[in-house]
């Protein structure tokens, strides 16, 4: 299985994953040319592609999800909820297809689990995508880590978390009070603490690849993100296994494409 955070951040996000003759993206939030653009940096053509999940109806991650659509013949696969919400934004699908989250569905070579996740949406989720050998976890956007996602995301050969943001710079930015409460609530999104908190929890010998995501360009640093998942895991190795590689999404260009080994 490969995968490819395309980019990540509130001004846009998009994850390429593939396996055999199978290849979806994972929302798509910016304009349908930039997410050619980046497809094209990894080698990958719009008219490969299968399908494209969504996670829910922020407009950082659906806005080119109709274009994209359109132009490519690419059926879009979210729950009634999100469909409902984004309907507007999205308008004419070439294909409009259903799942329901917490239920488990096939498109060609990958088995697909949505789950619940914490956000100020109508039905958010996160995914776990299998091919029989490897796993890839996803989950970006979530303002808490419930006993469910740490289930899920549990064994996943590869994850993408999100790390949003350092509580201090978040406190001392310009942003106006009710903002800054709204993503420090439990249905915001996970600070550079709880991401590597939650990291800890799903850390195991068959984990090869983690990236953080969802970096806030206002409230955090890559650094901060990095160092902090760093000083949790680090002491997890000892004289046994390598720890999973570590990498960081960015808002303005093409993360590493990544191939998972699996089992």
């Amino acid at each position: 299985m490969q995968f490819c955070v395309l980019g990540s951040g509130s001004k846009g996000n998009a994850t390429y994953v593939a396996s055999g003759n199978t290849s979806l993206l994972i929302d798509s939030g910016f304009s349908g040319r930039e997410i050619k653009k980046r497809l094209n940096a990894i080698g990958v053509a719009l008219s490969s592609l299968t399908a494209i999940l969504v996670t829910h109806e922020h407009g950082d991650h659906i806005q080119g999800v109709g274009v994209l659509s359109r132009q490519a013949g690419l059926p879009v696969y979210a729950n009634p909820a999100t469909h409902a919400a984004a309907g507007p934004t999205f308008k004419k699908l070439f294909a409009r297809c259903e799942f329901e989250t917490g239920t488990t569905f096939v498109i060609n070579d990958l088995e697909i689990h949505p789950f619940s996740v914490s956000h100020d949406t109508a039905d958010p989720v996160g995914f776990v995508l299998r091919n029989g050998r490897a796993s890839l976890g996803f989950c970006t956007d979530t303002g808490m880590v419930s006993r469910l996602m740490r289930h899920r995301l549990a064994r996943c050969n590869g994850l993408v978390l999100e790390s949003n943001h350092d509580p201090v710079l978040l406190e001392n930015s310009s942003y106006p009070p009710y903002l800054k409460q709204r993503i420090r609530s439990n249905k915001g999104h996970l600070a550079n603490q709880d991401s590597a908190r939650f990291l800890l929890d799903l850390w195991h010998q068959g984990l090869e690849h983690v990236v953080l995501a969802h970096l806030s360009d206002a409230n955090n640093r890559p650094e901060l993100a990095y160092q902090e998942a760093l000083r949790v895991i680090t002491p997890l190795a000892g004289d046994g296994p390598r720890l999973p590689l570590l990498t960081l999404g960015c808002q303005d260009r093409v993360g590493e494409l990544v191939c998972l080994a699996g089992d």
